[in-house]
């Protein structure tokens, strides 16, 4: 990110606030590579940072209010008392600064108020962790401001937990761990179940290759029902199947963990998706660790059709690119985030990217859709200060 943004942002902060920012901070947005709905399943997940970060000047306050304010959305400075904070109380996006100020709080640091300014490049709506990256950022300038010597999966929690409660999403944890933990040049393996991480080499630029997101502009919101039915679903089949999360379901046990769910078909599906997903995530490491890069196209592909016919949270734009991308000469495709809507994901060689986005844009006009955003994914770093 340019030091001519944070210069920017600052001094918006100095035109709202009348005094300079403590500093300013970036987190960024991620694509998951592969790993979908699989991170509150107690699973595996393998997320990697966006270049495109959330930008917040912050300085610190001492009298218990908290005043936002972001340059990408209509409106003035929104004034909070922090006394005032409670769950799912605001239903604006004021909720997300707000919700990880509580979190904190609740959690026992003493966060006595902050002028916030924020902007995000990020793209809202596509799947692509905007609302992390803005409750990660917000964090981690507070982290830092009040000393409060958290690490970043600790900071990860905290904001999933201002997610769940106070926005009232039922989010898992990838999310804002990728945003505060990712590395540049690496796909982030993260156990979602204690969080252990490991940085795993990702760097396809060195072997000829390519990484497309294509947002396909269709919105989608996680805090609406159909997210929170997935969820609650998954949680029934780990019930019926006596464990703990469908994490614990042994890919070698699936053909009789689905026995056992004969009379539930709904449940069946989607524990099929989450046991089949964490072990396509294993397949994944396995072959970035050998070398043969090449190779995760087609389990890229598997995951799409999974969460198509399982999981059943695509759209007709995600297949129309996931089709034609592959028709096309694409390695593999999938969607990737939370599904009904959002971005897809093409593995492609260098050469044929040019080719694989044409195809995908005059697809897209044929069906009548609005054309999709298509960029490449650089695997970037993760939440940091920048001044």
């Amino acid at each position: 990110m340019s030091e001519a943004v944070a210069v920017a942002v600052a001094e918006r902060f100095r035109e709202l606030y009348g005094a300079d920012p403590d500093g300013v901070w970036a987190a960024p947005g991620r694509v998951n590579l592969i790993g979908e709905h699989t991170d509150y399943n107690d699973g595996f997940v393998m997320p990697f940072a966006l270049p495109h970060v959330a930008v917040a000047a912050v300085a610190r306050r001492a009298d218990g209010v908290l005043r936002l304010h972001s340059a990408d959305i209509e409106g003035g400075v929104v004034e909070l008392r922090l006394d005032e904070l409670a769950p799912q109380s605001d239903r604006n996006w004021t909720a997300y600064p707000a919700g990880v100020v509580w979190a904190l709080r609740d959690a026992g640091h003493d966060v006595t108020g902050a002028d916030v300014h924020l902007t995000s490049s990020v793209p809202t709506g596509a799947g692509l962790s905007s609302s992390a990256a803005l409750e990660v950022v917000v964090a981690l300038a507070l982290n830092d401001l009040y000393a409060l010597d958290l690490e970043g999966r600790q900071l990860a929690r905290l904001c999933q937990r201002a997610e769940n409660v106070y926005v009232g999403a039922p989010t898992g944890i990838m999310d804002q761990t990728a945003s505060a933990c990712c590395e540049t040049g690496h796909a982030l393996f993260l156990d979602t179940r204690d969080l252990s991480q490991r940085q795993i080499p990702f760097d396809l630029a060195a072997e000829g290759m390519r990484l497309l997101v294509v947002d396909t502009r269709v919105k989608h919101a996680h805090s609406d029902g159909e997210y929170g039915k997935r969820r609650a679903g998954c949680e029934k089949g780990a019930a019926l199947l006596g464990v703990d999360a469908l994490r614990d379901v042994p890919f070698d046990g699936l053909a009789a963990a689905l026995e056992r769910l004969a009379d539930e078909e709904e449940v069946r599906r989607l524990v099929r998706h989450v046991v089949t997903e964490d072990e396509r995530v294993e397949r994944v490491v396995s072959l970035l660790e050998e070398g043969d890069t090449r190779a995760i196209g087609p389990v890229l592909t598997e995951g799409h059709a999974s969460l198509r016919d399982d999981f059943r949270i695509s759209c007709p734009e995600l297949d129309l690119v996931v089709d034609t991308a592959l028709s096309a000469g694409a390695l593999g495709a999938r969607m990737t985030g939370g599904g009904f809507g959002g971005s897809a994901i093409v593995l492609a060689q260098a050469a044929d990217v040019d080719t694989l986005t044409k195809a995908v844009e005059e697809a897209f006009a044929a069906a009548g859709f609005t054309a999709p955003r298509v960029f490449e994914a650089v695997p970037s770093a993760g939440a940091r200060r920048i001044s």
